[in-house]
């Protein structure tokens, strides 16, 4: 049985990384609120990798930027 190959479509880059590259250090602004709110679920739980379309980098740095939001009271520890 032959597998099909995978393709990888231009969305499926990572939305923070440009042209040229991953920029580093990655950063993740922790005020944009409305942009941390769209990456995690109704209970404030961050979404996968691949379901955020970020690479690795960027998801760390993430998750660090919705620490640093919660901690600053901008955003919810736990949701409705």
């Amino acid at each position: 049985m032959v597998r099909k190959k995978l393709k990888r479509h231009p969305s499926d880059r990572c939305r923070f990384c440009t042209k040229e590259g991953c920029p580093r250090p990655a950063f993740v602004d922790y005020k944009d609120v409305s942009s941390l709110k769209k990456m995690s679920s109704q209970q404030m739980k961050l979404h996968g990798r691949k379901r955020n379309a970020i690479c690795a980098a960027f998801q760390r740095a993430l998750g660090t930027a919705v620490k640093r939001a919660r901690f600053m009271a901008l955003m919810p520890y736990v949701g409705e």
